[in-house]
């Protein structure tokens, strides 16, 4: 038998040399093809731009940035199309690393660039509503602190009430009015001092009183029911933010001045019988 006739020389040699073999891009290319996937696909699931597997396709590393970045694209490229990525990875490695040994391997560094959070604008919404907080809690302090501060402010010195406040009115005094001094409370009053009994007793009223060096004795808010007694050797000064609602007594004797509400006055009383000056 000839050899030359023989069936194992008539089989064509399988030619496994490398030149026969896909490059690093070809066989990426067609394992995508085969696992039915677009290039969008393949970018969706590794994060990598169309533009680098396009790129990398074409076997063209540059827009990868460096060898270790290529190699971490193509292993990542790899897993996505079911390829095993070793054999990718050494091919690459004598076709662009000089035969060297490949380095440690670089995904922690690829992983970290594929993943890095895309910037994002300011959170509006978040801001609106912190502002929103913000002026609902300044509103509700205003509410809850207004009221005392607001009361002082209209009846400061030479001020005019506020047309908007609405004082008590006379009809609605208690029904039970509050008694007039006995005689012996009269008696009781010191002869040689004024005695001054201010009492809010249809509403409340700011009231400021002062002695006769001008040193002040009282200055603030009486509410409904408060009273407050003021004695000096020779003279009281006082201010009545409201004077409609204030019932005044003087050394003993009740004031029967007709004062309307809202009214401001500013009187001064000295010793003996009340006279205002």
């Amino acid at each position: 038998m000839s050899i030359g006739n023989s069936p194992e020389g008539e089989r064509p040699f399988e030619d496994v040399s490398d030149e026969a073999r896909p490059s690093v891009g070809r066989a990426l290319q067609q394992a995508r093809i085969a696992a039915g996937l677009t290039v969008d696909d393949v970018s969706t699931a590794t994060r990598v731009r169309i533009g680098i597997v396009r790129a990398i396709e074409a076997d063209d590393f540059a827009p990868c940035g460096g060898d270790v970045y290529a190699r971490g694209h193509i292993r990542t490229l790899a897993k996505a199309v079911h390829l095993d990525p070793a054999p990718l990875i050494a091919r690459f490695e004598a076709e662009h690393g000089g035969g060297r040994p490949a380095p440690t391997p670089a995904a922690p560094l690829f992983e970290a660039e594929r993943i890095r959070p895309e910037r994002r604008g300011p959170n509006w919404t978040a801001a609106m509503v912190a502002a929103i907080v913000v002026v609902i809690g300044f509103v509700g302090f205003t509410m809850v602190n207004g009221d005392d501060d607001g009361d002082r402010a209209t009846v400061a010195d030479d001020a005019t009430p506020s047309k908007s406040a609405s004082p008590t009115p006379k009809s609605e005094k208690p029904a039970a009015p509050e008694p007039e001094p006995s005689d012996s409370a009269i008696a009781a009053a010191p002869q040689d001092k004024v005695t001054v009994q201010v009492t809010a007793a249809d509403g409340r009223s700011w009231i400021s009183a002062k002695d006769h060096n001008g040193r002040l004795l009282f200055d603030g808010l009486l509410k409904q029911g408060d009273s407050k007694t003021f004695q000096d050797s020779s003279k009281i000064n006082l201010v009545l933010g409201d004077a409609g609602a204030i019932d005044l007594f003087v050394n003993g004797k009740k004031i029967e001045d007709d004062w309307q509400p809202g009214a401001v006055e500013r009187l001064t009383y000295t010793k003996g019988d009340p006279q205002a000056g």
